[in-house]
């Protein structure tokens, strides 16, 4: 059992992520990586006292990048998208991490 504050890692700040939160409710995390759906809906009610309506995840792999004469690898990453119930918000910025 990991602590709620270890479950989410960040939020996702791009354009894309912006348009969700204000067109659908719904926001996207970073997570860890072998977090399940239930334990990232469990954190983001806990922290942000909010309710959740629905979870998506997504594991993305890591792009494979020359840096100067050495082939290196970006970090794979695990993103949930968190849909909230209609009503319900978070703001980000306030520094709830």
């Amino acid at each position: 059992m990991r602590f709620k504050q270890d479950v989410i890692i960040r939020p996702v700040v791009s354009e894309k992520s912006y348009g969700q939160m204000d067109e659908a409710n719904r926001y996207t995390f970073i997570v860890h990586p072998s977090a399940n759906k239930t334990e990232i809906k469990q954190a983001v009610e806990e922290i942000w006292g909010v309710r959740v309506a629905k979870v998506n995840t997504l594991n993305r792999k890591g792009k494979t990048k020359r840096f100067g004469l050495v082939m290196g690898k970006r970090r794979d990453e695990k993103r949930a998208m968190v849909t909230l119930v209609e009503g319900d918000s978070i703001d980000i910025f306030s520094g709830g991490l």
